[in-house]
Formats: C-alpha cells, structure tokens, sequence
C-alpha cells in the first residue's frame, strides 16, 4: 500500500541542520512537500523554510502554520515574495489564528479571530497579486501599498494561501476564501467527516466544490518495529499538546477532566520530568484513535484512514525516533 501523496513536517525535536538532510532524503523519496512548523515560542518557520528552498529542487516548502497576528500585513506578503523569489512556484503559505494562552501571553488579544483572518487572507492575496492595496478593515490598515519589486520579477506569485483550520467557523471560512485547508493533527479520522461538511458551506459560498481545495492534512506519526516503544513516543507528545492545546483535545473528544488533571501537573513550559509524571494519563486506545503509531505497517494502515475520510496529503510529523526511518516508511519512489 503507497500512498500517491506524502509530505513531512518538522517541528523543533531535530537539530537545524539535521533538518536540510532529511528535506533532501524526502526530496529524493518522492515525499511533495515538507512543512515547518511555528507554535510555540521555539522555531520560526520562515529561517528553516529558506534552508530548505536552497537545498532541494523540487519539493514544496510550506509554513506549518505560521500565526496571522504578529506579522503586519506587508512583511508578512514581502516574506512571501522573498521565498518565491528562492523557490518559484514550490512555496506555499500555511496560516493558522494562533492559540491561548500562548497569544495572551505575548500581549495579543485574539479577538474576532474570523474577521482577522479573512483581512489577512484577502490582503495577502492582493498584495502578491502584484496589486496596489487600499483597504481599512477592523484590524488590517493598509494605505497604497504594493510590493515595491525594482530588481526582479514583477509577475504575480503563485503562492498557496492555506488556512490551518480547526473549528466549525474557521473551516467554512476556509472553504470561502483559502487556496486548502491545512487540517490538524491529534484528531482521530472521523474528525474529517464533520471537517468537510464544514469546508463545504464555504466553498459552497465562493461557487466551488470539494475538489477546488486541496486539504493537506497533519499527522502524529511513531515509527518503530518495536511498535510498543513507538506508542510510548507518541504518549509523551500526547501528554504535552493536550495540556498546552486543549483545542485540539476538544476536537479529539478527548475527556476535559485527563486534560485539567494533565494541565496541573505541567507547567509552561512543561519540564521533561512533569511530562514523565504526566504521561500515564494518556490511555492507549486514544494514543490509537488520535495517531498513527506503531509498525510501519500498523503506521501505514492508520495514515491511509485519514485519506479515506478526506485527506488529500498527509503531513506526517515524525516523532522520536528516526527520521528516515519514517520516510522510507512512506517513500513514493
């Protein structure tokens, strides 16, 4: 069983340049894309996705996802046009309304996280467009402004404009106005099922179906032919995102009171030892229900359950172990 489509996401659990090996060996095993993730305060995306546009050819390059409130508006569309300038065509812009406490944390009040978005969405598209932009919105003030490209190509980018979606209102604004939903991780299959009829309101809205919106989807993936040690790797992950992302618990329907009992042994950030105290917490059969860790043949089987309920790539998020263990896994070539 291979799967036609494969991408890979990195986080923050591998050294940086460690990274540019396992872009290349992806590259080389017919995976079409490697995301990089930005969440917590550890990585940014846009240095690691620059590294890896410069050493690979073909593969995509996205943002994994990066947050639509701490970029003004004309850096984030010139960063966009700086990494399409490195990687023509192979550069695709995945963006996400960012998470509390975290936001709070940092000064920024997440109001109107749908109106935000949607500014962001449409002035970002404009801008790449090579268009000059007017627009006062609640929350995006622009006056005028273009990319102001001198030396170089003047041509509108073709850059992807994905939403990394969650909820019911961020998945119907998804299907109105994005180029795909990048869809998340830590949710069992049947999450898609609601997910779609969701991005069908919107695309529905914007006179589009299904197959105008690609949807990418993460995935927790533990590869090992010790298939108990690899469970083990994705409880300690589970452990950590449940407490720090009860968003993503709510979308799993996972019990509220294993998150608040895991959120009072954690603090933030979470110390390797609280998530050892922690992690017995997590039972097996949600670990099975919410990723696909095991073999890689029980990891196979699992990731090809998320496309049959609609996933059209998986984004599979190698935990512990070794990378190219997990891309040899699920190589195309």
């Amino acid at each position: 069983m291979t799967l036609e489509r494969v991408a890979l996401y990195l986080q923050d659990a591998h050294d940086l340049r460690d990274g540019l090996d396992y872009v290349k060996y992806a590259e080389e095993r017919g995976f079409e894309a490697v995301w990089q993730a930005e969440s917590r305060l550890v990585r940014d995306a846009i240095v690691p996705m620059a590294a890896y546009a410069a050493v690979t050819d073909e593969i995509q390059v996205g943002s994994g996802v990066i947050n639509n409130w701490t970029r003004n508006i004309g850096l984030l569309a010139a960063t966009f046009l700086t990494l399409d300038d490195l990687a023509p065509n192979r550069i695709i812009c995945g963006i996400g309304a960012w998470w509390d406490p975290l936001a709070k944390n940092v000064g920024i009040d997440r109001k109107s996280p749908m109106a935000a978005m949607e500014e962001t969405i449409i002035v970002l598209r404009r801008l790449l467009n090579m268009e000059t932009v007017t627009f006062d919105g609640e929350y995006v003030h622009v006056n005028g402004i273009e990319l102001d490209v001198v030396h170089g190509r003047r041509e509108p980018r073709n850059v992807p404009i994905m939403i990394g979606a969650t909820g019911p209102k961020m998945l119907e604004l998804t299907g109105r106005i994005a180029d795909g939903a990048v869809l998340n991780y830590c949710v069992p299959p049947e999450y898609n099922e609601m997910a779609i009829d969701e991005l069908k309101k919107g695309l529905k809205a914007s006179g589009r179906t299904l197959d105008d919106l690609d949807r990418p989807q993460l995935v927790v993936c533990s590869v090992d032919e010790d298939g108990d040690k690899a469970i083990e790797t994705s409880r300690e992950l589970l452990t950590q995102y449940l407490a720090q992302q009860p968003h993503i618990a709510k979308a799993s329907g996972v019990s509220m009171d294993i998150v608040h009992e895991i959120q009072s042994i954690l603090g933030w950030p979470a110390t390797h030892e609280q998530i050892q105290q922690a992690k017995h917490l997590v039972p097996d059969d949600l670990i099975h229900r919410i990723t696909a860790s095991g073999t890689p043949d029980e990891a196979r089987k699992k990731v090809q359950e998320y496309v049959n309920n609609g996933a059209t790539c998986p984004i599979l998020y190698p935990v512990g172990g070794n990378v190219k263990v997990l891309i040899d896994t699920f190589a195309t070539k």
